[in-house]
């Protein structure tokens, strides 16, 4: 099978033939149909995710149908199709998994960073871990649903019941989770990078009542941000704009270091938080929800071979939504 393949951090990726691999015990086998691209395979490509399985396929927004079921694997069956998310393996047994919070499971697995991932034709999941995707969505467009709206959601539902939303850093994720608030009556503060006219534009297109420059403040208070954006300099930020009891929502699984700030912007009961991967309640609730929004992505697909030319598109910003490889 073809797959692109991370054999040393800060390096591109090669293009490699690997054996198509056999489902274990309770796995499945997938074809990939298409994979979207998610900023954490640039945090683990670029080595600021320091513990990667090397040699590594990376990828965790997985699409495709289930080709063969592995010993004791019943929970689907050949030809089905099947998301496959960030959080690939749980113990089941620590203490975080047994008290419903199986994201920080003290021996998880990760798909596309200490498992392989879909930047490839084939790959093994646990079934326990794979999701039925809606039957509305194209295999291109179901793709970012996977982590950009899984970790989107997760991020969404930490902001409790806030009216007025701010959201920094406005790509994949923010482009979901956008439509996903408008539906539940929010109102949509979007901060892009500086002078980026085209993403304040993309955000008032899904719904967004204001956009502007993340240095500017926005025409009222927040009551929860979401930062999206690898950057620690927009904690302050954000806290700045918040009204009182307000949240700011970290959304990220990496980001530079938040720089110092006076009590004043955390006072009268604001707070900080952050997201950490996902939980299989995460998808069951969110791939029943989007397509009731509808939520809608904006995607652009690029060749399997071209993985490298879609990553530095993305890390540069060029991409208006979601990048997304497909394997056909």
């Amino acid at each position: 099978m073809r797959a692109m393949v991370l054999e040393k951090p800060r390096e591109f990726l090669r293009k490699v033939d690997l054996p198509v691999p056999k489902p274990g015990r309770g796995q499945v086998l997938v074809r990939v149909h298409a994979c979207a691209i998610c900023r954490t395979d640039l945090h683990v490509i670029s080595g600021e995710l320091d513990r990667p399985k090397l040699p590594l396929v990376p990828g965790h927004e997985i699409v495709g149908r289930i080709e063969e079921l592995g010993e004791g694997a019943d929970r689907f069956t050949v030809g089905d199709r099947v998301g496959i998310p960030w959080l690939g393996w749980t113990d089941e047994t620590c203490v975080y998994c047994r008290s419903g919070h199986e994201n920080l499971c003290e021996n998880a697995r990760f798909t596309g960073y200490t498992i392989n991932g879909g930047y490839t034709e084939y790959t093994v999941a646990d079934q326990r871990f794979c999701f039925p995707i809606p039957p509305t969505y194209t295999d291109t467009e179901a793709a970012p649903l996977l982590c950009a709206g899984l970790i989107g959601y997760r991020s969404l539902v930490k902001t409790g019941d806030a009216k007025r939303l701010g959201i920094y850093g406005f790509g994949a994720a923010a482009h979901i989770i956008v439509q996903v608030a408008r539906h539940q009556g929010r109102r949509i503060y979007a901060f892009t990078r500086h002078g980026d006219i085209q993403g304040q534009e993309f955000a008032k297109s899904l719904g967004a009542i204001w956009a502007g420059d993340a240095d500017m403040m926005p025409p009222e208070p927040l009551d929860a941000a979401i930062i999206f954006a690898p950057a620690g300099e927009l904690v302050p930020k954000a806290l700045k704009a918040l009204d009182k009891g307000g949240i700011v929502v970290c959304a990220g699984i990496h980001m530079s270091d938040i720089p110092s700030f006076s009590y004043e912007l955390l006072w009268q009961e604001r707070s900080v938080c952050s997201v950490a991967n996902l939980t299989r309640r995460d998808g069951n609730e969110f791939l029943a929800l989007a397509p009731q929004v509808p939520v809608i992505t904006n995607v652009q697909p690029f060749p399997l071979e071209e993985a490298n030319e879609a990553l530095a598109r993305f890390r540069s910003g060029k991409i208006e939504g979601a990048a997304v490889l497909v394997m056909n």
